[in-house]
């Protein structure tokens, strides 16, 4: 093989080194919004359970 050969083959990885470094950055970017989203269904499940807990203490009260 000749130095033409070579400096294809390293132009070519070079490219898939960015190609993959793109979708590294892509699914860290979507895991980064799919945490976000979790959280915040998170904390809409533990404000309604705590609303639940009231709720049920108030029936709980009245029905004493």
């Amino acid at each position: 093989m000749d130095r033409a050969d070579y400096q294809d083959i390293i132009n070519e990885y070079k490219e898939q080194v960015r190609v993959l470094k793109a979708q590294i950055s892509e699914l860290e970017d979507a895991c980064k919004s799919k945490d976000a989203a979790l959280k915040r269904s998170l904390q809409k499940l533990e404000h309604t359970t705590q609303d639940l807990d009231k709720a049920n203490d108030e029936i709980k009260k009245q029905s004493e």
